[in-house]
């Protein structure tokens, strides 16, 4: 470029930059009508905010927070919009927190005496805007908490009567068009890469009919990325744009799922010919494992040697669209034909479920930045625990649930409280971090942001949460300094083994899986061994999350014309001059296989084993709270990231602390996720080369 042009270039953007400011003064000026009118229609004694969000194109919150007197009267009403991830999560309940008023039940240590302090009075939750602070709900007092501790009339999760039905699967590449069916392969013309284009395609090919295409690889749904403010608008777009002879499906058949699910990297577009003689499913195998640059035969591959081990152990075992589908069927088909659980597993009140979903969090994402951790670290080290979740679902709560007050608790022994928070059980807490404690936070507690939860650390902290025994316990009985834990309420089931023959079976094929891909002596097949070997892992994670049954998400268009026949509860997620998409949450059905105690337990006991967990092998115990202090630098679910290596036992067993990164330093203490996920992946690949030399 000489200097004429680049003068002339430096003209042309003062040029767009000046109709940027236009556009962008035009903009606040359409924004500031709209806010108007919202304001004049809120002056309407039978306004609801639900009706305007959609005509507004804005949530239910954001036209709370312009005109606070249409927030709903009651929690029900007010659905905040949910962010889709790989288990479909959702907004939960909310309430505030209790007042002290009268007696709970204390314990200092495990061998402490319990002391009388105030217990929580219940306050009738109140809405909650989106960007307030978040606090957590409690089990009222009278007949309406104990409506909680019951069971939903007539719904239980029972052994299924019928064989599960396989789909014709094909796996598509779409940035190489190569097409695997059975044993065979096509390259197609894909056109635009649309989903209208992949089907007109596959169909052309497989003239017989598939049900479901896997994409290995191309990620259609991100082409026109570039387009949209959010990844999820791209998706939803490519979901919902016109497909010559082919229609949103409505469902059928006993797996009855209907409508796309848009998600930022996993949707799933679900299709029927407008005959209503076909349907077909588009998903992406990232939903089951990493295919890192896979071809898909061997993905392919992956899937006939998950499908042969499953039979080893299930001879009815069908692999279903999803990971979760797939474990929940898996497990139903485990479940007693006879026995003390032949009548199957009765569902929790819908109260208690909605308060597990409102208390009971997943898998601990915390990064710690300096002061805590050195500004300079001397090396990362990233140890991630080995199929974790399969080394907590030997014992699960089972029965009707028993409801402990504070009262109660502290009128009970010491052995009985010791056994009671060793149990299956879940403890509303005031929690006192000891003054002295210079580690790690032990205890979840309620952040602002939908599910969003921190672990306070810094000495002398109190605050009101509640957590799984687990977690309880190791904060009572850890390795430093017990910390002071206050029983106000907590829900105590009697210990089962609901999951352990289920988790017994997925641990075993995921032992003889990855023993293939560690020995097997055919590169391709020891590849599809691995990606099967995590296929199973899938199985379990999700399949735990989908007992967890969160609230979905359905999606919908309606066209522009009919604009009053959008849901009142649905949220305007996009639009154009042809149809508006929107997407609405559907609360919780009827589902027989809901079980949120049983995930709330497993997720409770994994992350009490982030902190420490004893090897009786070995005699050894491994976590955080057996590094030094100051050593700590994130937790991300499963992994530990440390600034000094551990000499942790790893025998290849669920749980076992695996060596997946080592970047050695000094390096800047990363101060957000993407930096900690650049050194993570920098110590992957700095441990693979170290192996390899």
């Amino acid at each position: 470029m000489d200097a004429q042009s680049y003068n002339a270039a430096l003209t042309e953007l003062r040029s767009v930059r000046d109709k940027i400011k236009k556009v962008r003064a035009d903009l606040g000026k359409l924004e500031a009508e709209r806010d108007q009118h919202i304001l004049q229609l809120a002056t309407y004694d039978k306004a609801k905010a639900e009706r305007i969000a959609p005509a507004a194109g804005l949530s239910v919150a954001d036209i709370v927070t312009l005109a606070p007197t249409l927030a709903p009267e009651t929690l029900a009403e007010a659905v905040p919009p949910a962010q889709p991830q790989a288990l479909e999560e959702t907004a939960e309940p909310r309430g505030p927190e209790p007042q002290p008023t009268a007696q709970p039940g204390a314990v200092t240590s495990p061998t402490s005496a319990a002391h009388q302090q105030p217990v929580p009075s219940t306050v009738p939750p109140a809405p909650v805007l989106a960007e307030a602070p978040r606090s957590l709900p409690s089990i009222p007092e009278g007949e309406a908490g104990d409506a909680y501790f019951s069971h939903t009339a007539n719904l239980a999760s029972t052994r299924p009567n019928f064989t599960q039905q396989a789909r014709s699967t094909v796996f598509l590449d779409t940035a190489t068009g190569v097409l695997v069916h059975r044993n065979q392969t096509h390259r197609l013309d894909l056109g635009d890469r649309s989903a209208g284009a992949l089907l007109t395609a596959v169909f052309h090919t497989i003239p017989e009919g598939t049900e479901r295409i896997y994409i290995t690889a191309g990620d259609p749904w991100h082409q026109d990325a570039d387009r949209y403010p959010y990844l999820r608008d791209a998706v939803a777009a490519w979901l919902n744009a016109p497909v010559p002879g082919w229609r949103t499906d409505t469902g059928r058949g006993r797996d009855r799922m209907a409508g796309h699910f848009v998600h930022a990297r996993s949707p799933v577009g679900r299709y029927q010919r407008v005959d209503g003689q076909q349907h077909v499913e588009i998903r992406s195998v990232g939903e089951w494992f990493d295919a890192d640059g896979d071809d898909p035969a061997t993905v392919r591959d992956a899937f006939v040697l998950l499908w042969q081990a499953l039979r080893r152990h299930w001879d009815d075992a069908v692999i279903m669209g999803s990971p979760s589908q797939t474990g929940r069927d898996l497990w139903t088909r485990t479940i007693p034909a006879r026995g003390q659980h032949a009548d199957g597993f009765p569902v929790l009140s819908e109260e208690l479920r909605g308060l597990l979903h409102a208390t009971a969090g997943q898998g601990r994402n915390e990064l710690i930045t300096p002061p805590r951790v050195p500004e300079q670290l001397p090396q990362l080290v990233e140890y991630d625990r080995t199929f974790a979740y399969a080394k907590h679902t030997w014992k699960s709560p089972v029965g009707t649930p028993r409801r402990i007050t504070a009262a109660t608790f502290a009128a009970w022994s010491e052995k009985e409280q010791n056994r009671a928070l060793y149990g299956c059980g879940h403890w509303h807490i005031r929690v006192t971090v000891p003054d002295t404690w210079n580690h790690v936070g032990l205890l979840p507690a309620p952040a602002p942001g939908e599910r969003a939860w921190h672990y306070p650390a810094e000495g002398g902290t109190t605050f009101t949460t509640w957590a799984g025994g687990p977690e309880v316990h190791t904060a009572l009985t850890n390795p430093l300094t017990p910390w002071k834990i206050e029983i106000l309420d907590g829900i105590l089931w009697d210990d089962g083994k609901p999951l352990d023959d289920w988790a017994k079976k997925l641990k075993e094929t995921w032992t003889n899986l990855s023993a293939q891909a560690r020995f097997h002596g055919d590169p391709q097949q020891a590849r599809a061994a691995h990606l099967a070997s995590r296929a199973v892992r899938s199985i379990l994670l999700y399949g735990i999350g989908a007992f967890a049954q969160r609230p979905r998400m359905v999606t919908g268009t309606t066209p522009r014309t009919l604009e009053r026949d959008v849901p009142p509860d649905a949220e305007i997620i996009s639009f154009d001059d042809e149809l508006i998409t929107w997407q609405k949450p559907t609360g919780f059905s009827r589902d027989p296989n809901a079980h949120p105690e049983w995930a709330a337990a497993i997720w409770s006991g994994a992350r009490a084993a982030l902190l420490t967990q004893r090897h009786r092998d070995d005699n050894t115990h491994a976590g955080a709270l057996h590094t030094p202090p100051g050593t700590v630098v994130a937790f991300r679910t499963d992994a530990l990231y440390l600034t000094e290596p551990q000499n942790w036992p790893y025998h290849h067993q669920p749980g076992d602390y695996l060596l997946r990164g080592h970047f050695t330093g000094p390096l800047p203490a990363p101060t957000g996720e993407e930096e900690l996920l650049t050194l993570r992946d920098a110590g992957r690949a700095a441990l693979t080369t170290s192996r390899e030399s």
